[in-house]
């Protein structure tokens, strides 16, 4: 089976809000009030959370590795507490999901945010179920670029790792379909979009209307 497997946070949907709130709790906790700013930090977000803390203290000249891995903990059950308040999914990406399951192909998830929580997220705003596949960052020994976790979330959506495309929003995601030998769609409308070009991928995305003609192109039809 071929298979059609997606990054999440900054490719499905926009998490940047939940993910900045998770964040500034953090720099409350340590006196120094929201450093992060909703939409203007949400490609720092989407980096995951210690690169929040990472860029939050640099910006009020407090970094310290040290407090970055005792708060990162801190960050992700402030998260898990207020997933899903601001996240919403990109116009058409659930249309486009359905679109590709019924042309026959396998639809899966690869992220690097922990699996937990992104099985929560998707549990909670009822989406769980149109996906496969779930692959997170704690889910194998390795996480994306590593072309093992794509693979693997290709083979749980029963479809062959060689058969598959990513799509995704970063330079993290061409790198992994590109060690992976498989082609990358990158969206143009997420945190990254301007520079999505220069990554040079198989094909970029400007609205999930496009995707199931630009997967049957990269890959075949299903059938």
């Amino acid at each position: 089976m071929r298979t059609v497997i997606f990054d999440l946070d900054g490719t499905l949907a926009d998490t940047s809000g939940d993910l900045l709130a998770a964040a500034n709790h953090c720099f409350r906790e340590m006196g120094h009030g929201d450093v992060l700013v909703h939409g203007q930090d949400a490609g720092i977000a989407v980096r995951g959370g210690r690169m929040m803390l990472t860029h939050g203290l640099k910006r009020v000249g407090a970094y310290d590795e040290g407090t970055v891995d005792a708060f990162y903990p801190v960050l992700l059950e402030a998260y898990a507490q207020d997933i899903d308040t601001h996240t919403q999914f990109y116009p058409g990406a659930l249309e486009a999901v359905e679109a590709l399951k019924t042309a026959g192909y396998g639809v899966g998830i690869c992220t690097n945010k922990p699996e937990r929580l992104a099985h929560q997220l998707l549990s909670q705003m009822g989406v769980l179920d149109h996906f496969a596949s779930l692959v997170g960052a704690d889910t194998l020994p390795v996480r994306k670029p590593d072309p093992e976790p794509l693979r693997e979330a290709a083979r749980r959506a029963g479809g062959h790792p060689d058969l598959c495309v990513l799509i995704g929003d970063s330079d993290t995601d061409r790198n992994t379909a590109k060690a992976a030998g498989v082609p990358s769609v990158l969206v143009t409308f997420g945190p990254f979009g301007d520079d999505m070009a220069a990554l040079e991928p198989e094909a970029l995305l400007h609205h999930f209307d496009d995707l199931p003609d630009l997967v049957t192109e990269l890959i075949g039809a299903a059938a």
